[in-house]
């Protein structure tokens, strides 16, 4: 199945961060489906329901209750049907070591979530426009 680009899974617990994902993406790219999973489990489900859409882009947090964003990333890398599925982690580590690690299981992207709103959509939109580029040229 291929990957709907206009669709986009964001892995994320925190209900605040969802809802600044939610309101800088309706500003920049507003063309986009946004759907959430708040855990590791709950997004692995969703992406292995072969009667689901397919996302082009899952943007995905690190630091999830139950299975972390390294297990989901290293399951999604080991599954060939997500192989299209662009995968760019978006959290607030910036340790060279945890950038490296994400880089190592197949990570896209790596992207710092800044604090402050502006920043933060900015760095969003910048994330997006670049991977919806790249698949297009």
């Amino acid at each position: 199945m291929r990957p709907d680009e206009r669709l986009v899974l964001v892995v994320e617990d925190s209900a605040e961060d969802q809802e600044a994902i939610r309101r800088a993406l309706a500003r920049t790219h507003p063309e986009l489906d946004l759907q959430f999973a708040a855990d590791g489990d709950t997004a692995i489900a969703r992406l292995a329901d072969p009667s689901a859409a397919r996302p082009s882009l899952v943007l995905l947090d690190l630091n999830l209750p139950g299975r972390d964003g390294h297990q989901v990333l290293a399951d999604l890398r080991a599954n060939p049907d997500l192989a299209e599925v662009t995968i760019i982690v978006f959290t607030s580590s910036t340790t060279p070591a945890e950038i490296d690690r994400c880089y190592r299981l197949g990570a896209d992207s790596y992207v710092f979530k800044p604090v402050n709103f502006h920043l933060f959509r900015t760095v969003l939109q910048g994330a997006i426009d670049y991977w919806q580029a790249s698949k297009s040229g």
